[in-house]
């Protein structure tokens, strides 16, 4: 019985944990709870979210992943670090967080906050480029391909260093909602692939 308790806590401080942050439907945090569901060093700790009509939580709910409503006041509180801090987080994944992250975050979690941006950053991101809005602007501005990228996030919007970016066509007739459904399979698919590999880099 001793050497099973000693498995368990030492299997337990070999995991890294994840939180998600997450304002609306939360496709990609459903994903990405689904890929590390049962994974030997990684888990889905909580999913944070800044809005509490999201369905971001109901999907959070489903999966079993606990699900903490923090509104962007209280998160620029303090109450985003501390919820972390409770959680013992090792690294912070946003998708499709709206919400502006606050320095005591950022200084925490230097190098171990990413976000994902449906674009080929530095076309068409920013503050307002988000969503739909970067699917009409890179239509607008008739580009020939688009994608994702996924970057560190520091105290400017789309600015971070970026640590990997894929790439898609966007072909005659597209509208914006054809071209999110390419772009959204490119963030199911490497999103979560990246996260990992972001983790496997921990010390």
């Amino acid at each position: 019985m001793h050497n099973f308790i000693y498995y368990v806590h030492k299997k337990d401080e070999l995991m890294k944990k994840i939180a998600i942050l997450a304002s609306g439907e939360g496709t990609n945090a459903e994903r990405i709870i689904r890929y590390f569901t049962g994974h030997a060093t990684i888990e889905v700790a909580v999913v944070i979210t800044s809005r509490p009509t999201a369905h971001v939580i109901e999907r959070a709910h489903t999966l079993n992943v606990p699900c903490e409503v923090i509104i962007p006041q209280d998160f620029a509180a303090g109450k985003g670090l501390e919820v972390l801090k409770s959680y013992a987080i090792d690294f912070v994944v946003l998708a499709g967080f709206l919400s502006r992250i606050p320095d005591d975050v950022l200084h925490d979690y230097a190098c171990r906050i990413v976000n994902i941006h449906p674009s080929l950053l530095p076309k068409f991101g920013g503050k307002g480029m988000y969503g739909m809005h970067v699917h009409e602007a890179v239509l607008a501005a008739g580009e020939h391909e688009s994608g994702i990228t996924i970057q560190y996030i520091n105290e400017h919007y789309d600015e971070g260093d970026i640590i990997f970016q894929a790439k898609c066509p966007v072909l005659p007739g597209d509208t914006p909602e054809t071209l999110a459904q390419r772009v959204h399979a490119l963030e199911y698919t490497y999103y979560p692939q990246e996260i990992e590999r972001l983790l496997s880099l921990l010390s």
